[in-house]
């Protein structure tokens, strides 16, 4: 009997979190945090395990949490969703793998835009779909008209793009995502839109869920993630939201993957979605005041920060901060040899990679920040 052979490919983040214990260093790396979870959340989550149903749920999710991400999206960004377009998944990346496998067809082409979440390109090979890349540029990242049109062709089906984005924590503004909107619109293209990072944003911005734009609605899939608006990434309760058509297709993959999520999860969930604003508004406060307590130390250091709009993670342009390794040298070295790990960004491209770019996740306690900063300022005197 033949047997397929594989070899194990490790993701960045596995790599460096590997690496970080073998060197007992500080985890600046992968993107969870160590503070922030709200306890209220957890207690129900407990509740719901001792006191209701542990047997299958809904293959679609329990209806009440279907209504309450309905709700949550009327309150928050003024969506008209039906509890009926909402599949509970076991995270957004398995409401990205149940959108893709049941969207993509063979030969279909994929738009994705680098650097981009490590999940995308596989699981858009996975489904026999062809993946055309278009980079964003360092330092602004911004979308332009130029990259949409080097992007979009006559064979275009669909489109995945993350907004606000990782790695780069950017933010895209209106008129950014209104390009995309009208290029999807004008060509008749679906769009996955990734927006995990929704509720962390900062400075007072504000969230433009992509379907929200002209012609959107009924071509676009919203995927969003209870671990990232509750800090509690190892949950993985996600969903994925989409007019009739699209939602059964992604339905339909969605119950031969993982079919069901864990039902005290999703009751505690349901719960937190419906807490009061400041309960966001507290989490976004937080959250910045560690960011800019990062930012200050690195640039006290000599490094130079990339601004940061959302999402738990900032970046270092080595190049701009008189460092000439390679963003992977870098890493390396300063995991090994002054216990820090950070991410390279080049890691999260699929070919012409920047090079001078690092990712540090700033959702950490105060302590292990500066510990963090203080490693880094050790990395930085290995390439004096």
């Amino acid at each position: 009997m033949r047997r397929a052979q594989a070899e194990r490919q490790t993701t960045i983040f596995e790599h460096m979190s590997g690496l970080a214990r073998a060197h007992d260093a500080v985890n600046l790396g992968q993107g969870f945090p160590d503070f922030g979870w709200p306890e209220d959340v957890v207690e129900r989550a407990a509740d719901a395990l001792r006191t209701a149903s542990n047997q299958y749920p809904p293959m679609q999710g329990l209806p009440p949490l279907r209504e309450a991400v309905a709700d949550h999206y009327a309150r928050h960004q003024g969506l008209a969703f039906g509890a009926e377009e909402v599949t509970v998944t076991s995270g957004a990346t398995e409401a990205l793998a149940a959108a893709i496998l049941g969207l993509v067809q063979p030969g279909d082409e994929v738009l994705l835009f680098q650097p981009l979440y490590d999940a995308y390109l596989p699981l858009v090979r996975r489904a026999g779909g062809t993946a055309r890349l278009v980079s964003l540029e360092p330092p602004d990242w911004r979308l332009t008209a130029a990259a949409i049109e080097q992007g979009f062709t006559d064979r275009t089906r669909l489109v995945v793009f993350n907004n606000p984005h990782n790695p780069t924590a950017r933010a895209f503004e209106e008129d950014e995502l209104r390009l995309l909107a009208e290029a999807c619109a004008h060509r008749d293209v679906l769009a996955i839109s990734d927006e995990v990072w929704e509720h962390v944003l900062f400075d007072g911005r504000r969230h433009t869920p992509l379907s929200a734009l002209p012609g959107m609605a009924e071509r676009t899939v919203k995927v969003g993630s209870a671990g990232k608006i509750f800090a509690l990434t190892g949950w993985k309760v996600g969903w994925a939201i989409a007019p009739p058509d699209l939602s059964a297709a992604i339905a339909n993959s969605h119950q031969f993957l993982t079919f069901t999520t864990a039902p005290n999860l999703q009751a505690a969930v349901a719960y937190g979605l419906r807490k009061e604003d400041d309960y966001f508004e507290a989490m976004r406060a937080d959250l910045a005041e560690a960011r800019d307590f990062l930012s200050a130390g690195l640039r006290d250091t000599g490094f130079a920060v990339l601004p940061a709009e959302g999402t738990y993670f900032l970046g270092v342009d080595l190049a701009a901060s008189g460092i000439a390794a390679d963003d992977v040298t870098f890493c390396e070295r300063a995991v090994r040899e002054a216990g820090v790990a950070a991410i390279p960004v080049s890691a999260l491209y699929a070919e012409k990679p920047a090079r001078n770019v690092i990712r540090l996740c700033f959702a950490k306690r105060r302590e292990t920040l500066e510990g963090g900063i203080e490693r880094l300022r050790a990395a930085r005197r290995l390439f004096a």
